[in-house]
């Protein structure tokens, strides 16, 4: 018997019962292969004892998949296909499946999802995003992550800070330093933000990195306008319009990611606003299309495809007594959609 305090393992219950580990997950579990008989006892002990079950033991006792469990934000934006693009192929190389599930940005959704993937058996998870600044949903995704490690889990992250389990961290503050700086060093000072949700840790982190290039500058975060919306093409859009009509005296807009940056550009387009001339824009990310839209994108290039890669690789790896944490490293890309500021 488990001594007071100590928390009852699946073994002590098999002991207990005299019968094999396998036979008490099976029994516990309702799968076949045990008779009533056995099983009926095994759940009798099981009561007595007080045991609860822990689902990720389970599941990885049951035989943990060939399947890679991969969590994005948002399966059709470029930022996040290129990330998926990484992990399959070295889920590929490794003889893996990756299954890829969609969460929409949403904490709660993220959650199931990952629960989902637990109940799937895979092997190994990997949740690529950003994390959300309201410490209560990072927690619920932390516990339910830890679980799934101490039942003999994997689990890698993209772009999260604060879930305990190893992470690769994309480049997001210094990155809005350089974008900042950028415009800056062009005469802009009329600069308005078209971002995404504020919950978001990865617009904290990059909005940080622009409100240092700004002090730096000797001006005020307030006397920049920010809109929030959401972090899409759409949201650009919305975020375009809004400035165009509220802050007409813009001359540089800063998109958060290339995707509202796509927004902004094809909003001006539509206005009759020349880029650069009457306005400049930057994005973030440095997508596959960015150097093919018209203008070409100036943008902080992350190194999409290689966060993916290096995430896996990272969940391949026995664990260590540590957290690893991979910084990405980035590069400003300066192309067409920047220029001098058209007036002081």
């Amino acid at each position: 018997m488990p001594k007071p305090g100590v928390r009852l393992r699946l073994v002590d219950i098999a002991e207990r019962a005299g019968v094999s580990l396998a036979t008490a997950s099976r029994a516990l579990a309702g799968r076949d292969g045990v008779s009533e008989e056995v099983a009926a006892r095994i759940r009798q002990i099981s009561e007595e004892m007080g045991y609860v079950a822990n689902p990720y033991a389970r599941t990885l006792a049951g035989g943990a998949s060939s399947t890679v469990g991969l969590v994005v934000h948002q399966v059709d934006d470029p930022y996040f296909s290129e990330i998926a693009g990484g992990v399959i192929r070295v889920a590929d190389e490794q003889g893996l499946l990756v299954q890829i599930c969609h969460s929409g940005r949403d904490p709660e959704h993220e959650l199931r999802q990952i629960r989902h993937l637990i109940n799937q058996r895979v092997r190994i998870i990997i949740v690529a995003g950003s994390g959300f600044a309201d410490a209560r949903h990072e927690t619920a995704a932390r516990e339910e992550l830890s679980g799934f490690v101490r039942g003999g889990g994997r689990v890698a992250v993209i772009g999260r800070h604060t879930l305990g389990v190893d992470a690769v961290l994309p480049d997001n503050e210094a990155g809005g330093l350089a974008l900042g700086r950028h415009l800056l060093e062009l005469g802009h000072r009329r600069i308005a933000i078209a971002s995404g949700s504020a919950d978001l840790n990865t617009v904290v982190d990059r909005m940080g990195g622009v409100a240092r290039a700004v002090r730096e500058a000797g001006l005020s975060m307030s006397e920049l306008p920010v809109v929030h919306t959401d972090f899409t093409r759409d949201g650009g859009v919305a975020a375009t319009e809004q400035i165009l009509r509220d802050h007409p005296e813009t001359t540089a807009i800063i998109a958060l990611n290339d995707a509202m940056a796509i927004g902004v550009l094809s909003t001006l387009r539509a206005h009759g606003v020349p880029v650069p001339e009457r306005m400049s824009v930057v994005g973030f990310d440095d997508v596959s299309v960015a150097a093919d839209l018209a203008p070409s994108l100036t943008t902080i290039r992350l190194p999409m495809t290689d966060m993916g890669k290096m995430a896996l690789a990272l969940a391949l790896r026995p664990a260590a007594a540590r957290p690893r944490r991979r910084s990405t490293g980035h590069t400003l890309v300066v192309r067409d959609s920047t220029g001098p500021a058209p007036f002081s």
